[in-house]
């Protein structure tokens, strides 16, 4: 796949806050084909001023302005995309596009000023919005690319460090938005198919921890670390030309039936 991308964006996920906060957790690295990556700063604000952070909308809006662009881009984003397969049985879901719609009506954790936490303790209920525990799942649920980590977290799990849980909770919403806005020119591993199409911008779910040792950390803090491992072996695999390896992880037909729901960690292999 050496050649077929522009840009490789590492994001360092965060559900804190609401999504229309400025959250130091959330950090983007972008790299070029042969440079290494590079911190890439949130918008100019409306006073003209530069600001180091980010808000999850932002960063939605910046990956659906480069698609819109015609930029080819990778982005490895930190936090699950979709939910275990028990949990897709017990409501009565039986797509990814199925899911994601249900998920925004009980989780609209894309409206301006709407935590997770809101949702989860039932404040929007009491103004007409979706009551607490409609959707919800326990920490001993894991989606199959979980097991085959040796540290993942459930994405129920929303309390507690190295948990992506809450970060999941806030950040599928926006996957149904870029969908939406620019799902011509974007390609959603592994939901929109296994081999990403040419020509298309591509965005799939990552678990820093399986790179951030490779690179010496050097000035970075913890975020901004995972986000430049991200981009950086995103950059370097597709340089090695063995990017395209990791779109074909090793799966029996029954495990990518299930993945084609759950989706996968791209990585894992």
């Amino acid at each position: 796949m050496n050649g077929q991308f522009d840009l490789f964006i590492g994001i360092d996920y965060s559900g804190a806050q609401a999504p229309t906060s400025k959250v130091k957790a959330l950090q983007v690295y972008e790299a070029k084909p042969g440079e290494k990556p590079e911190k890439r700063l949130a918008p100019v604000a409306s006073n003209n001023k530069q600001v180091w952070n980010w808000t999850r909308k932002e960063i939605a809006e910046h990956l659906i302005g480069l698609a819109r662009q015609g930029v080819r881009y990778v982005a490895g984003i930190d936090h699950g995309f979709s939910f275990p397969v028990s949990y897709f049985e017990r409501y009565g879901l039986k797509t990814w596009p199925e899911f994601l719609a249900d998920f925004v009506v009980h989780w609209p954790t894309d409206r301006d000023h709407v935590y997770v936490d809101f949702v989860r303790d039932g404040a929007l209920a009491r103004k007409g919005g979706p009551k607490p525990g409609a959707r919800i799942g326990g920490h001993d649920e894991f989606r199959l690319c979980e097991l085959w980590t040796s540290s993942a977290k459930s994405v129920f799990q929303l309390d507690g460090r190295g948990i992506v849980g809450k970060s999941t909770h806030a950040g599928i919403p926006w996957l149904k938005r870029i969908r939406e806005a620019v799902g011509e020119r974007v390609h959603i591993w592994p939901f929109d198919g296994w081999t990403p199409d040419v020509g298309k911008a591509v965005i799939a779910e990552v678990y820093p921890s399986i790179f951030r040792h490779r690179y010496p950390a050097e000035k970075r803090n913890a975020d901004e670390h995972d986000a430049y491992s991200v981009a950086r072996w995103l950059a370097e695999s597709a340089a090695r030309g063995v990017l395209g390896r990791y779109f074909d992880p090793p799966l029996t037909v029954h495990e990518r039936a299930l993945a084609a729901r759950e989706g996968w960690i791209l990585g894992i292999t």
